[in-house]
C-alpha cells in the first residue's frame, strides 16, 4: 500500500521521522498473523493478533501520526518481561549475535542451558541460524564442551552429506582431546552422532581415543567409557570388539576398586552379548557373569544373575546343568533379599528350560540355535517361549555415587541395530589374537572374590532406575 502526499514533508510537520515506517511495521504484524492485506479497512481487524501486541499494534496503524511509538520505544516495551520478544528465542537469536563480546562464563551459561529449548524452536532457525553459530563457536571461540549437546542435537538436522563435512570433522578432533570434561561431554552425547558415523571412522579414530578412558584414573571418564560400548559395539571389528574391549572389561571386573563400574561392566556385557563372536561369546560369558555373581557388592551379583537371564539363549544346555545352575544355586542363601529373588527367578527359568527339553528332545535344537549363531534371530523357539529371560536385556545401568548428571541413560535394546561389523567371519590370526582376552575373561570364574570396602548400605538399590526393566522371569 501506498501513503499518499508528500511523506517527508507530512513527518516533518505533524510526526516523528519514523512514523512512516511504523505504520508500515503496524501493517506486516497484521499479514504476519492474517495473510496478505489487500485493503487499509481490514487494519481494524484485530482477532488473529496475540494480546500482548494489541496495544502495540492499535498505537502502529492508528491516525495520530504524533502517537506512533519510534523504534527504540517498540524495542524496549517488547523485551520487557511479559512482552511478546521476551522469549527463549529472541534471547537465544540475541546472544548468538553478541556472542563475541561474552565472557566465557556467560558463554558456559548459555550453551549448558540451551538443549532443553531448541525442541520448541522452528527447525529452520535451529538449522540455519543457530547451529552455524554453534559450530563457529567451537571451532573458533572459547565455548569449551558446554557447547558440544546443542551442537549434536541440532546435528540431527542436517542431510548426511553436510553432517559428514561439518560435524564428524569436530567430533575426530575432540576425542583426541585430553580435557577430561570434553570427554565426559562427548561420551553422554555419544547416542545423538553414532549413526552417523562410518564403521572405519570408529575402528580407526575414535575407538583408540575412547579405550584411554577405561584406564583413566577419573571413576567418571571410566564408568562412562564403559556405558559408552553399548552404542559404539555394533560398529565395532572382530579385533576391538572381541579383543579390546572383552581385554578391558576383564580387568575392570577384576580390579577396579569402584562397584558401580564393575556391575556396569557386566551390564554392558550382558548388552553386547549379540555383538560378540560366536566362539568367543561361548568361552567368555559364563565365566564372566559367575565372577560377578561372586563380587562382594550386592548390585554386581545381582547383575551378573540378571545378565545370565538376559543371554540365556547363548548357552549349551549342558552348560546350563553342569555351570550356571551350580553358581545360581549358591546365592540362592545370599545376604541380600534382591539378589535371592533374582537367583530364584532365573533357576526357575533355567530349569523350565531343561525341563523342556526332557520332555521332548526334538526342542534341543532348537534353544541351542543361536549359540553358535552370528546373527540371533530374537524370535527363535528359545527366546520365544522363555518370557522369564528375554526382556531382561533391556536393564539400565547402575547409577553409582561417581555420576555427576545422575541421568537415565537410553537402552540399547530399544534401538534397531544394524549388522555389526563384528560378526563377520574372522580370519585365523584374528582368532589368534583374541587368546588372551578369553583367558582373562575366563579365568575370572576361577579367582577368590576379594575386592573393595563397599558396603550394601551405601547404595540405594533403587539407584537401579526401574528393577521392572529387567523383564518378568516367571
Amino acid at each position: 500500500m501506498s501513503i499518499q502526499g508528500n511523506s517527508i514533508l507530512y513527518k516533518i510537520t505533524y510526526g516523528n521521522f519514523s512514523s512512516t515506517d511504523m505504520w508500515g511495521l503496524g501493517c506486516l504484524i497484521w499479514e504476519v498473523f492474517n495473510g496478505p492485506l489487500n485493503q487499509q479497512a481490514s487494519l481494524k481487524t484485530l482477532n488473529k493478533i496475540p494480546s500482548q501486541l494489541g496495544p502495540l499494534y492499535c498505537e502502529l496503524v492508528g491516525a495520530n501520526v504524533g502517537a506512533r511509538p519510534n523504534p527504540a520505544d517498540i524495542i524496549t516495551r517488547c523485551r520487557k518481561l511479559g512482552g511478546y520478544f521476551k522469549n527463549d528465542l529472541v534471547d537465544t537469536l540475541l546472544f548468538l549475535e553478541e556472542i563475541q563480546i561474552k565472557d566465557r562464563n556467560e558463554k558456559n551459561r548459555f550453551f549448558s542451558n540451551l538443549t532443553p529449548h531448541l525442541d520448541n524452536f522452528p527447525a529452520t532457525v535451529c538449522k540455519h541460524k543457530i547451529l552455524p553459530q554453534l559450530i563457529n563457536a567451537f571451532e573458533y571461540g572459547d565455548a569449551g564442551s558446554a557447547v558440544l549437546a546443542p551442537m549434536f542435537k541440532l546435528g540431527n538436522l542436517l542431510d548426511e552429506q553436510d553432517y559428514q563435512k561439518k560435524i564428524v570433522p569436530c567430533v575426530v578432533k575432540l576425542f583426541s582431546s585430553n580435557d577430561r570434561m570434553t570427554r565426559s561431554k562427548l561420551l553422554q552425547q555419544l547416542e545423538y552422532f553414532i549413526g552417523h558415523l562410518q564403521a572405519s571412522t570408529v575402528n580407526d579414530q575414535i575407538f583408540p581415543q575412547v579405550a584411554h578412558g577405561f584406564m583413566d584414573t577419573n571413576v567418571t571418564i571410566r564408568e562412562q567409557t564403559v556405558k559408552s560400548v553399548i552404542h559404539l559395539a555394533p560398529r565395532l571389528n572382530y579385533n576391538n570388539l572381541n579383543n579390546e574391549v572383552l581385554r578391558h572389561f576383564a580387568r575392570l571386573q577384576m580390579k577396579d576398586e569402584n562397584g558401580g563400574i564393575r556391575t556396569n561392566t557386566t551390564v554392558c556385557l550382558g548388552k553386547i552379548a549379540q555383538h560378540l563372536h560366536p566362539q568367543i561369546r561361548q568361552k567368555v560369558l559364563i565365566s564372566a557373569f559367575i565372577r560377578a555373581m561372586r563380587d562382594p557388592f550386592p548390585p554386581a551379583r545381582n547383575a551378573g544373575i540378571l545378565a545370565l537371564a538376559a543371554t540365556q539363549q547363548y548357552y549349551l544346555l549342558v552348560e546350563v546343568s553342569s555351570r550356571v545352575l551350580p553358581a545360581l544355586c549358591q546365592l540362592t542363601t545370599d545376604t541380600e533379599k534382591i539378589v535371592r529373588d533374582s537367583a530364584f527367578r532365573t533357576i526357575k527359568g533355567f530349569l523350565g528350560k531343561l525341563e523342556k527339553v526332557s520332555e521332548d528332545p526334538s526342542l534341543r535344537e532348537a534353544m541351542e540355535a543361536d549359540v553358535h549363531t552370528a546373527a540371533p534371530n530374537i524370535s527363535n523357539a528359545a527366546v520365544t517361549w522363555a518370557g522369564w529371560a528375554v526382556t531382561a536385556v533391556t536393564a539400565k545401568f547402575y547409577r553409582s555415587q561417581s555420576d555427576t548428571d545422575r541421568r537415565t541413560y537410553p537402552s540399547a535394546a530399544s534401538r534397531v541395530l544394524s549388522k555389526p561389523a563384528s560378526l563377520e567371519q574372522p580370519s585365523s590370526s584374528s582368532i589368534s589374537t583374541t587368546t588372551s582376552s578369553v583367558t582373562s575373561m575366563t579365568s575370572l570364574e576361577h579367582e577368590d572374590g576379594s575386592r573393595g570396602n563397599e558396603s550394601a548400605s551405601d547404595y540405594d538399590y533403587e539407584q537401579w532406575g526401574d528393577n521392572e526393566n529387567w523383564g518378568d522371569m516367571e
